[in-house]
Parts: structure tokens; sequence; C-alpha cells
């Protein structure tokens, strides 16, 4: 590994551990700066050492060393994988204006599932700023995606927005605009694959713990997180499962 690939993992770490805030204090709708970070159980500040991701963790065993209150290990988990995925989209596109592009779109996947997981809420405030990024990086380096990135929105946002309807509350309105944002970054026909992957393995995955009897037929689960897998899926494969689909269609 490169000194490059080392600088865009530690990049995607800090990134992860900005998540962690974004994801506990926007749906609590208190302020990403002030006050500054600290352990939510004794409100005691965090010292420098105890702020590096993964390391930070790992340092303190998982434990706040104020009050000894376990740290979830949701944490290091999202610093990780942030890492991770700025990691394979340097591989895929390069140091570049599009990675750039969809490394907005995982910061928003990521911030949402969390979300989601813990208080059953997309947050317009995410998903807005994620598109007022994504605007302002494609006009700069994919002006010529307008198109690909209107129909995308349209089209995830539309067939959400009728799934909603239909299913009369089985999918919320949060998951609705979340799969516009995704069909905007993805744009056309990628977000078709996305969506495909997202109920797929929302099905398997319910199905699996109905017969567990992990849950039952009647209780919630949030989607959110299954979108942003077959978001990620249709982002590094979604043009090679589309061809390979077009090939077993075409013969």
């Amino acid at each position: 590994m490169g000194w490059l690939e080392v600088f865009v993992f530690l990049l995607g770490l800090v990134g992860g551990s900005f998540l962690n805030v974004v994801a506990w204090r926007i749906p609590r709708r208190e302020s990403l700066v002030k006050p500054g970070s600290h352990c939510p159980e004794c409100g005691h500040p965090l010292g420098s050492l105890e702020l590096i991701p993964v390391a930070g963790f790992l340092w303190l065993r998982g434990r706040c060393r104020h009050c000894g209150a376990r740290i979830p290990p949701r944490y290091p988990l999202l610093e990780l994988a942030t890492a991770t995925l700025f990691l394979l989209l340097f591989w895929k596109f390069g140091p570049t204006g599009t990675a750039l592009f969809y490394a907005c779109l995982v910061l928003v996947l990521l911030a949402t599932t969390c979300t989601d997981l813990m208080v059953r809420l997309i947050p317009n405030r995410i998903l807005l700023a994620g598109l007022a990024a994504g605007l302002a990086l494609l006009a700069v380096f994919r002006p010529e995606s307008w198109l690909d990135a209107g129909i995308g929105l349209l089209v995830g946002g539309g067939l959400s927005l009728l799934a909603a309807e239909i299913s009369r509350g089985g999918l919320g309105y949060g998951d609705v605009k979340l799969s516009g944002v995704i069909g905007f970054f993805l744009g056309w026909p990628n977000e078709l694959a996305a969506l495909f992957l997202a109920v797929l393995s929302g099905a398997a995955v319910g199905l699996g713990l109905v017969l567990a009897g992990v849950k039952t037929r009647k209780d919630y689960i949030p989607f959110g997180p299954f979108l942003a897998l077959g978001a990620l899926i249709g982002l590094f494969w979604g043009q090679a499962l589309i061809h390979w689909y077009l090939s077993l269609v075409t013969g």
C-alpha cells in the first residue's frame, strides 16, 4: 500500500469519526460543533488520545476512562467501514473528482444506516447536506452527468414513493427520500440495480429473522440499511450486474 492509499484510509477514519458525531447528534437536533466530543453517559470531555479513530477505542478498552461506561462497538466499526470504502473508491476511480463525488454518497449511506438502526429515522438534514454537496461536485467534476443524475433521482424517488403508497406505511418516506438521493448519485440505470438488490436483500433478511423467531411479520425492520447495501453494490458492480442480466435475457 502506497502513501496515497494510507492517506485515503486515514482520511476515511477521520470521516467515520465525524459520522459518529453526525449519527448521534443530528437525530437529537444537537449542534455538531458545541459542546465538544464527550462521553454521552457522564458528559466528561474527551481528550486528544481518546479521539483518535479506532486507536482511541482500543486504548480505552471499549470503556469511558472517567465513568467506566461501555463504548458501543459501532464507533470503531463505522470508522473502519468508512476508511475501507474510501480506499475501494480510490482503487476504482483513482484520485479524481468522481471518487470525491461517490465519497459523498458513501458518507450519506453510512450516516443514514446508523440513524435508521439506532432511532428509526433518516434525517432530512443528512440527505439535504449530501444532495447539496453532490450537486456542487457534479457541477465541477461531472457536468456531463446531469441528465443521468436527474433521471436517477426521479426514478429512485418515484418508484419508492409508489411502493410507499401501495404498502400503506410498509415503506417510510425517509426511505423514499433516501432512494431519490441514491438515484441522483448513481444515475440511470444503476439506480434500478440498487433498488432491486435492496428489496432482495431486505426480503431475504426479513424472512430469515421471521423463520428464526427473532421477528414477527408485524415487527418493524429498518429498510435504510438495505437501501445503503444495494447502493454500494450498485456503485461498485452495478454496470457488471446489468450487463450480466442483459446477457441472460438476450441469450
